[in-house]
Parts: structure tokens; C-alpha cells; sequence
């Protein structure tokens, strides 16, 4: 969202509050990418591992998957050594890595050894975002902008606003 719609959202014609309504935006998609556990936007992403999952699939947090750009593993020396991305298969509705366990090598170092460069998110302009997800940002600043003094209690949490958290519900990407 530019700072231009966010006005006209607001309904904000002067420009006294410019600083703090780009500070809404950024914090509103950060929150809502947080919360969903996606990428709005086009991102790329390393996913770091000591070792490949005995299951065959790599869970891509946050999603959704576009991409695999690059894979590697490192040997006993600290040396890179390339692997062959088309090993992988990706499983872009669920947002999963899948390889055959025994045809991938292991690594040689026992921490980080292994890494995959990835493109997460759902397109690179706002108009591949899709519209709830829009909204549920045009939501979010504006309940924060009519809300700027508003802190929750001891004891409490900020919560979502209910309207905010029905939009980016379908696209809640959970870790098991």
C-alpha cells in the first residue's frame, strides 16, 4: 500500500502525518505477514539445516513457496559444495520442499550444513497480493491510526481486530 492510498483509505488530506501513517503501513504488513506466517510480497528467504529430514519434505515458513534458487551443503572442511536443484520437487500449494532422503548428500559439518535459497510470496507488485490481504492491511492502519494511544492492560495482549483476523484466516500458514 503507498502512502497515497493509505491517505485516501484514512480519508487524511494533509500531510502532517505522513511519517506516522508509512510507519503504519510497514508495521501493519509486518504484522500480518507474522500472524499468517506469509510473504506478501516476492521475498527471498535462506533455509538453514543441520540435516536433511528423514521424511523427505521441507516445510517452507513463511510461505508460499515460489521458488528454489539454490541448494548446497558444506563438508567436513567448511567447503560449499552445489546441488542440483531440479532434485527437489516442489509442492507449492502447501508450501513444501520434497527429495528423495538417500539421493541428496550429507553434510559434513554438524551445524549448518546444509542451504537453500528460496522465493517466497505471492507476486512482485501489490496487485498480485490478493485483495483480503490488501484490505486486512487498509484495516489494520486505520485501526491503529484512530487507535494511536491505545495499549492493552496488565495482563492483556493486543488482539487483532476481529475483521483484520477473518481476512488473513484462509491464508494462515501453520507450523506442525
Amino acid at each position: 500500500m503507498s502512502l497515497d492510498e493509505a491517505k485516501a483509505f484514512l480519508r487524511v488530506e494533509h500531510s502532517d502525518d505522513d511519517q506516522i501513517i508509512s510507519a503504519l503501513i510497514a508495521g501493519a504488513r509486518t504484522h500480518i505477514e507474522t500472524q499468517s506466517q506469509v510473504a506478501l510480497i516476492t521475498q527471498g528467504w535462506r533455509i538453514v539445516l543441520d540435516c536433511w529430514p528423514q521424511h523427505g519434505r521441507i516445510v517452507v515458513r513463511p510461505g508460499p513457496l515460489k521458488s528454489l534458487h539454490a541448494a548446497r551443503f558444506y563438508d567436513l572442511n567448511g567447503n560449499a559444495h552445489t546441488i542440483d536443484t531440479q532434485g527437489f520437487v516442489p509442492d507449492y500449494g502447501g508450501s513444501v520442499l520434497a527429495f528423495v532422503p538417500w539421493a541428496v548428500p550429507m553434510p559434513g559439518r554438524a551445524t549448518a550444513g546444509i542451504e537453500l535459497d528460496v522465493k517466497i510470496g505471492f507476486g512482485d507488485t501489490v496487485e498480485d497480493v490478493p485483495e483480503s490481504l490488501r484490505q486486512a492491511v487498509r484495516l489494520l492502519v486505520s485501526h491503529w491510526y484512530d487507535n494511536r494511544g491505545g495499549v492493552a492492560s496488565a495482563g492483556q495482549s493486543a488482539v487483532l481486530p476481529s475483521t483484520v483476523a477473518a481476512l488473513i484466516a484462509p491464508y494462515r500458514m501453520f507450523s506442525i
